[in-house]
């Protein structure tokens, strides 16, 4: 099934670190907004499996498997998808990552350098991939999946996710700025602590007592929709989302970072 079945065009949209977590949850909720939905990772075992998940809730959704921490392979990728769907009309960067050793004087430059390409990098070479038939089309939209740590320091985040999510905000700022009177919007959700596999990443894993409280992927999902869903005279430049039992401001984070 493609962007183009059952006889009609439906927006193409593609979602980075789709297979899983936050970027699954966006999938699903703009899937439920009528978009045919393209999710890249690098396995393709769990894209697969994300893709049959979307299947269940009948939303037209095709896998790319590609490192986008790689440009040659975004830049590729996004060949693949407008040549399979259409061209890209809502772009959302959910790939990330985070290095265990995060501490000034446990930090290695090439856990840095990881982190900045997938977390940063490939936000770029998507962006930069997918502009020219944005402009073509006098719209397009990104979503730019962050953090809290992009939004204000964060203890336990370290040096290269701090880094990497606060460029973020550069990012689509310019991006407003530069791009905006083509029709082209784009958003910095920062969510704070949310359920999701990359805190095994953490030196200090919360407790289950911990994770319980914190958000949830279609938490998140549900406001990467609510930004995609917006009239496209609106553009909503950055949007935060929390838990309730916010630990930021509990003073945990630097007993469990």
């Amino acid at each position: 099934m493609d962007g183009k079945a059952a006889g009609r065009i439906a927006p193409v949209a593609w979602v980075t670190g789709g297979g899983s977590g936050i970027g699954l949850a966006s999938a699903k909720a703009i899937g439920e907004l009528g978009y045919a939905i393209a999710i890249t990772g690098r396995r393709k075992d769990q894209l697969d499996r994300a893709t049959a998940e979307l299947a269940k809730s009948d939303i037209d959704a095709q896998s790319f498997a590609a490192d986008v921490s790689d440009p040659a392979q975004v830049k590729s990728t996004a060949e693949r998808i407008a040549l399979a769907l259409g061209p890209v009309a809502l772009l959302v960067c959910s790939a990330g990552t985070n290095v265990s050793n995060r501490w000034w004087s446990d930090l290695e430059p090439s856990g840095f350098d990881s982190v900045i390409k997938t977390n940063l990098g490939s936000v770029v070479s998507a962006i930069v991939a997918v502009l020219p038939a944005m402009r073509a089309a006098g719209s397009g939209q990104v979503v730019v999946i962050s953090s809290w740590a992009g939004w204000r320091h964060s203890q336990g985040a370290g040096a290269a996710y701090s880094a990497s999510k606060t460029a973020l905000g550069a990012v689509v700022e310019t991006l407003n700025s530069q791009e905006g009177r083509n029709g082209i919007r784009a958003c910095h959700v920062c969510p704070g602590e949310v359920d999701t596999p990359i805190l095994k990443t953490r030196p200090v894993p919360p407790p289950q007592s911990a994770l319980d409280r914190m958000l949830r992927p279609e938490d998140v999902g549900r406001a990467v929709a609510f930004v995609a869903g917006s009239p496209p005279s609106v553009c909503i430049n950055e949007l935060v989302i929390s838990p309730t039992w916010n630990r930021s401001y509990i003073g945990l984070e630097e007993t469990n970072p």
